[in-house]
């Protein structure tokens, strides 16, 4: 169903308001993302078209978070569609997220300065469900014979784990590919059956 144009508006202006905050978390950080700092940034005329949006920050930043799960999602849907077997799956999920933050530094920055300042209720519901699609899809390797025996939630806990934390490598100028490649071939050894 299309949007009225009333609706279209709001969403526009949330998203205006959403994009801002992600550019000051990156490059200013948190305590510095304030309201005033946000309208001046989007160009508002006042702080009241933010509140009109958004109750206080908890809920701006947890607009924040959505908006970085929408885009990586987007992002990376294209390589995931296309893998064949949960090999190929798990390989496309590495490849895809490490592209991910070494294409959208800001973002990720922006995420992490939430996260590091206490926000982790903005992100822990995204965060919950990305593990348990890794698990599913160790699970379902291990199901299919691909996969060896071993915990999918540990193993989902901890490839999470090694994907952020190529975020501060990549920012350094650190190479994607070599990054995801050796991920791609460390997990592809761990689940690999004996």
């Amino acid at each position: 169903m299309a949007m009225t144009p009333r609706q279209a508006a709001t969403a526009a202006r949330k998203e205006q308001i959403t994009r801002a905050a992600i550019a000051l978390l990156a490059e200013q950080g948190y305590q510095a993302t304030t309201f005033e700092a946000i309208c001046k940034r989007a160009g508002l005329s006042s702080k009241r078209l933010i509140t009109y949006h958004f109750s206080g920050k908890d809920e701006l930043f947890a607009a924040v978070a959505d908006q970085v799960v929408a885009d990586s999602e987007s992002f990376m849907r294209p390589s995931l569609a296309a893998a064949t077997g949960p090999r190929d799956l798990l390989a496309a999920v590495i490849r895809a997220n490490v592209a991910f933050i070494a294409d959208h530094v800001p973002e990720v920055r922006a995420l992490q300065q939430i996260l590091l300042n206490g926000g982790t209720g903005a992100y822990e519901r995204h965060h919950t469900e990305g593990l348990k699609r890794l698990a599913r899809l160790f699970a379902d390797g291990q199901r299919a014979g691909v996969f060896r025996s071993f915990d999918p939630q540990v193993m989902a806990a901890s490839l999470r784990a090694s994907i952020d934390s190529t975020a501060p490598l990549l920012s350094a100028g650190h190479d994607p590919d070599t990054c995801a490649n050796e991920l791609a071939d460390l997990y592809d050894r761990a689940v690999r059956p004996e």
